[in-house]
Formats: structure tokens, sequence, C-alpha cells
């Protein structure tokens, strides 16, 4: 008994002797943590966990886990047709919301529609179709609550635009729409494609700003092709190019000879009436159907007034004959062979895109205010396969439109049964009234259409681009410039990328402003001096921190995977005069932070190779901090690692700092 406890207590002075010979050891040598290298992952699981990450981050089939055979049959049918989903718990109270939405957005539909339809080139009831076949097809396979499908300003513009520059619709007017079906199949395709195929992501690429900027510029531009309708200016003495001096000096050009007073009486009062009825309904929000209806009550009176007053006998045009009945089948026009295949797939690629670019930023918008989620993937695919069938029964692209959308959500809409009730409406519209349209004056489409599209310029949002990113400014700028000054395809091609669009675009793959900002974020990343802050171990931007005291040891923190070695040396050539000027030790070690560098590629780690044989004929050591997961499992596979020396990469800036203050003391 006594032995153990001798032998107890001589062990615990040693543990003191340890203990304290470790503490002046650990003075001395302070602990350094090592990064750590993952182990080697199977290239097949790799690959699957890559894919996906990308193609199936919302683990799609999580539902149908453990789910006997006949769950996931009907799990299967709800996701295709949600309405199978909501449709289940379906009251009066929805019924009645989507009853009052749904009568409200169809009154602001009808009138637009026959305004777009004649953006793109089409008879009014081409508009009319366009809201009644693909409002039913989304109401039964989309996943928003609140989008109203119809035809919309830009996108008519856009078609109307690309279709003209093929076909001329005034002289082959059945071609022309054989034209438009076909491009509205293949953006319906595109669509669905790229839903099936979960390619949703792609949409993300598009620029904020440019899409901003695209807007406004169409916009503009669909205002002023509004002029001709609107002072009453004959068709055959206006300009068909869309640009502002065109359109201008072909307004100004018809002065003493083309405008009608009376025309412009009444388009003018009109659009005065539908901007003091937007305002109200701005000014009190329990108002809202003031600014909805009005479209329709315009539409009425001035109709009524032509009519008891013969105005059409005093050159008010007038919209003269819209055809009645439901939408006619037209598969048998689109062109499935033939030289028009082609740029009907060209067309409709590009409109796809547009209009998916806006129903996406639409649903996502009313999706995060009613706290719900968006299938998005689910969403292209409801979008696609509504135009593949409306392209079958003479519609043209339909999406979610901005207007029609806000209206719905502030009339109440519960689910997206609405668009049910619209379609129903406009149906009873094909069917019973559209003759009486017959003395609707062209100045009243004019102004509604004026008094929509003008909503589409976000003045307060291109303010903000100028505050945050001046290049995203000039993005915007870019892209409203293009379309105001040239056309919609330049505007377009500024705002995304295209090639040979006009003759004017011989030189090769043009690059727009939004890749050129991306090509200058990857080839000249931001890099910046760190500096420690005081009475901390953390170290930060001089320029954001200026009380960060600079180092010995020059640190860089750059964001890009792909150093640029000639930015860096010519940073160390400046610090080094500067050190000379005021008679400071020389540079010995050059430590980059990597933390914001989540991968690496060969070029990056090439680039990094130059670094170090540079850095080495001037003496001065290549040192790495916080390198991620990925980027130093590529390290060790490509031997850099073993090339600088596995002791010259740490876990964090402060550990580097103490490792080298220790060397250079023991130095």
């Amino acid at each position: 008994m006594s032995n153990r406890i001798v032998e107890e207590n001589e062990a615990k002075k040693m543990d003191i002797r340890t203990s304290s010979s470790s503490g002046r050891h650990s003075e001395e040598l302070p602990y350094v943590h090592k990064v750590g290298v993952p182990p080697k992952q199977n290239l097949m699981k790799e690959f699957t966990d890559t894919v996906k990450e990308t193609f199936f981050a919302d683990d799609p089939l999580r539902p149908f886990k453990d789910q006997p055979r006949w769950r996931q049959f009907v799990l299967g049918l709800q996701s295709i047709f949600p309405i199978l989903e909501w449709g289940k718990d379906y009251n009066l109270t929805d019924l009645r919301g989507d009853l009052i939405a749904g009568f409200t957005i169809a009154s602001l539909c009808i009138p637009q529609d026959i305004g777009y339809a004649k953006l793109a080139n089409l008879a009014p009831e081409y508009g009319l179709y366009s809201s009644f076949v693909p409002p039913l097809i989304y109401a039964f396979m989309g996943s928003s609550r609140d989008i109203a499908i119809g035809p919309v300003s830009v996108v008519s513009l856009l078609l109307g635009t690309m279709l003209r520059k093929v076909i001329d619709p005034t002289e082959n007017a059945v071609e022309y729409r054989r034209l438009a079906f076909t491009a509205t199949f293949f953006a319906g395709v595109t669509q669905a494609t790229l839903g099936f195929f979960r390619l949703g992501f792609l949409i993300d690429f598009l620029s904020h700003a440019a899409i901003i900027g695209f807007m406004a510029g169409a916009a503009i531009t669909i205002a002023l092709q509004q002029l001709k309708g609107l002072l009453g200016i004959n068709i055959n003495k206006f300009t068909e190019k869309t640009d502002i001096i065109s359109v201008m000096r072909s307004v100004w050009s018809t002065v003493h000879h083309g405008w009608n007073w009376e025309t412009i009486v009444i388009g003018l009062s009109f659009l005065a009436f539908l901007f003091l009825a937007k305002y109200i309904g701005k000014k009190n929000e329990k108002l809202f159907w003031v600014p909805a209806i009005a479209p329709l009550i315009s539409v009425i009176l001035s109709t009524f007034f032509v009519y008891i007053t013969h105005a059409e006998k005093h050159g008010v045009e007038i919209v003269s004959h819209i055809r009645k009945g439901v939408n006619p089948p037209s598969l048998h026009e689109i062109y499935f062979t033939g030289g028009y295949l082609i740029k009907g797939f060209k067309i409709g690629l590009v409109a796809g895109m547009i209009a998916l670019t806006e129903a996406t930023a639409i649903g996502r918008t009313f999706a995060a205010m009613k706290g719900y989620q968006l299938d998005g993937n689910r969403e292209m695919v409801a979008l696609g396969t509504m135009n593949i069938v409306g392209s079958m029964t003479s519609c043209y692209v339909s999406t979610g439109s901005f207007s029609r959308s806000a209206v719905n959500n502030m009339a109440g809409c519960k689910t997206a049964a609405s668009n049910i009730v619209m379609s129903c409406i406009v149906l009873l519209t094909l069917e019973v009234i559209t003759p009486l349209f017959k003395y609707t004056p062209k100045a009243i489409i004019s102004s509604i259409i004026i008094s929509a599209v003008l909503s589409l310029i976000d003045i307060q949002a291109i303010i903000l681009l100028w505050k945050i990113d001046k290049f995203d400014f000039v993005t915007c700028m870019g892209a409203l410039l293009g379309v105001v000054f040239v056309s919609v395809e330049i505007g377009l091609l500024i705002a995304v990328r295209k090639q040979d669009i006009m003759n004017a675009s011989r030189f090769g793959e043009k690059i727009s402003i939004s890749f050129i900002k991306i090509l200058l974020q990857v080839t000249r990343p931001r890099i910046t001096i760190l500096g420690k802050l005081p009475r901390t171990n953390i170290y930060r931007n001089i320029y954001q921190y200026p009380e960060a005291a600079k180092m010995s040891e020059l640190i860089l923190q750059y964001t890009s995977p792909t150093p640029t070695m000639l930015r860096i040396l010519r940073w160390l050539t400046d610090e080094e005069e500067q050190l000379k000027e005021n008679h400071l030790p020389r540079i010995q070690y050059l430590i980059v932070e990597m933390s914001p560098v989540t991968d690496i590629d060969t070029s990056g780690i090439h680039a990094l190779e130059e670094l170090y044989k540079n850095l080495q004929k001037r003496d001065i050591q290549l040192c790495l901090a916080n390198p991620g997961q990925s980027v130093i499992d590529k390290l060790h596979a490509s031997n850099f690692a073993y090339l600088i020396g596995e002791d010259r990469i740490f876990l964090s800036v402060a550990d580097a700092v103490l490792s080298y203050a220790q060397k250079m003391e023991e130095f």
C-alpha cells in the first residue's frame, strides 16, 4: 500500500515536470495545426455527388422513399399536376378569392391582349386565344399561386420584331402566322427541356442588371411604337424600324398631313384617365380594382362614343373586326420541315428564354412574399407544356405577366384557379362579345399599352445599381440604350449573348457587357493586403480597416483560383521600394490567404507554380493559408504542396505569421 502511494507521488511529480517542460516548450515553439488533407474519394462517387448537387439539390425523390406503389403513383401524378395536391383541400373561401381575382384580371387582360397581339403583328383574336388555352394548362401544371398567364408586352414586341425580319406580316400574313406558331412551339420545347433536364439554374446566369435595362428599353420602344395609334398616323406612313431616331423622324415628318386631331383627343383623354386610375390604386391599396378595370372601362366608353358619333368617318381608325369563336387548331400550320424550321427554332429559343426569365422572376417574388416554395424546374415544364399546346391551338408565346400577376395578388387570389376563371371569361368574350369590339378605336389600344408598359421602367432599381456596382449600371444602360437607339435584338445581344444578329455583327462571336464583366472578375480578381487588427489574431483588408497593422510578411488575399502573377510581383516591388526608403528589413515571406477560393483548376495551379518560381528568384518564401478542401486536395494531387513544402501551408494567417516570427527570432 505504502509502495503504491510512493509510486503515485513520483508519477505526479513527473507529470508536473513534464507539464512545466511542455509549457516552456510551447512558449518557445508555438503549436501550429496542420491543414487536413481529405481522404481520396472514389471517382464514381465524386461524379455522382457532383451531379446530385448540381441537378438534384432539392432531392425531388425524397417524398417517394419508403412509400407503397399506389402512393408513389399518386405522388408522381401530383408532381406533374399540382392541382391534384392543393385541389383536395380547396374550399369555398378559396373559391371566393379566386373568383374575384379571376374576374379582375380578365377585365385587365382582354383589352391588353388585343393590344399585345398588335405588337406581335397578329390579328387581335390571337391575343385572346393566348389568354384562353395557356392559362388553363398552367392552372393544372404550374406550382405558383399568383402568376397570371397570357401574352406580355416585351415578348410580343420581341417576337414581332424578329418575325418581321423574316416574313412581312402585311404581304404574307399566312406564312407570318405559321412562323409565329412555329416559334411558339420551339419556345415551349426550350422551356420544357430546361425543366425536364433540371437546367433551371442556367436562368441565373442572365444578368439581373441587363434584364432591368432590357425591360426598360423595351418599354420605351413599345411606347414609342404606339405613337402611330395615339396620333392617328396611317400605318403605311410610319416606319417599320424600332429605334427612337427613326420613330421620331417618322412622327415629325407626318405632323402636318398625318396626324388626326380627333384620334389625339380620344387617345390622350383616356391615357390621362388610365394614369389617374393607377395613381388612385397606388395611393390606396384597397382600391386596387380601380386600375384593374380602368382599361376595360376605357374600351367600353370609347367604343360607345365612336359608335354614336361615327368618328370612324372622320379619320379615327377602329379595330373593325375580331374573329368570333374559340381557338382553331393550328398543328398543321407549324413548320416541321423546310427553311422556316431553323428560323422558327432560333426565334423561339430567344423568345422562350426571355419569357421564362420574366415568369421565373414573378414566381420567385410572390413565393418569397407569401412564404411558399416554388419548384423552378416544375415551373419550366408547365410553361413549356402550355406553349407547346398553345402553338397547336392558334396561340403565340405566353408567360407570366407582371401587371396581371400584381393585380391577381392584390385581388386576393388563393390558388392557380384564378387563371381558370380568367380563361372562362375570355372564352365567353370570344363566343359572344367580340363583335362589340368592332368600333373600338385603335387609339385606346395604344393608350392601354403605354400605361401598361411604363411600369416596366424601374428607375429605383437603376439608381440602386449605380450605388452598388458601377459595372452593373453600365450593363443596364448598355442594354437600355441598345434597345432604344438600335434595335431590340442589339439590346438583347448586350444583355445576354448572341451571334450574327445583323450585318454589323460579322466579326465572329460578339461578347456582351455581362460576359466581359465575368471575364474581368476571373482574370482580374480583387487582391487585397491584409493587416492585423489590434489586440486580436484577425487579419483584414488594410483599406477597410486602416487601424490594421501591416506585418513584416506581405499578406495577400485574392478571390480567384487563378492568381495574377504580374500584379502580385508589382505589389511586391512597390512594398520593397517603400521598405528600402524607410530603411526597414526586406520582405522574406509572402502569405497568400486562400479562404475565398472555393476551387482551383490546372490553370490556377500552374499560375501558383510560376509565382513560386519567381519568388524563389527574389529569395522570398511563398506560404498558403486556409485552403479549402477541394483546393488542398488538388494541390496534393498536383504535387504543388510538396514543391513548396507541406510546412508552408497553414490553417490560418495567424499560424503562418506566428510560425515565421519564431523562425525570424531564432535566425
